[in-house]
């Protein structure tokens, strides 16, 4: 749940989302659910030579277990918060 809730605070800010299959898209987060799914809005392909076909798509919807990784925006990264929580969290509390 602490990413969860993480990204849920990211809602409204420009992510870049890297699949699985090397397909890196990015755009502002719109949503966030418990398993990771991820709904970005006004996207666009970082490799657009590589991924032609999906310069039209403008919004998407990603099923969490397709993520490798996401990159968040470097003012929307907390270091001393996610400590805290991740702390938290080990402690079982």
């Amino acid at each position: 749940m602490l990413f969860f809730s993480y990204f849920k605070d990211l809602v409204g800010k420009e992510v870049t989302v890297e699949l699985k299959n090397d397909l890196a898209i990015r755009g502002t987060l719109h949503s966030v659910d418990q398993y990771l799914n991820i709904k970005l809005e006004n996207t666009r392909v970082v490799d657009q030579d590589k991924y032609p076909h999906m310069l039209s798509v403008r919004n998407c919807f990603i099923r969490g277990s397709v993520v490798r990784y996401v990159q968040l925006p470097t003012e929307g990264v907390d270091i001393d918060l996610l400590h805290d929580a991740t702390r938290r969290e080990a402690r079982g509390g």
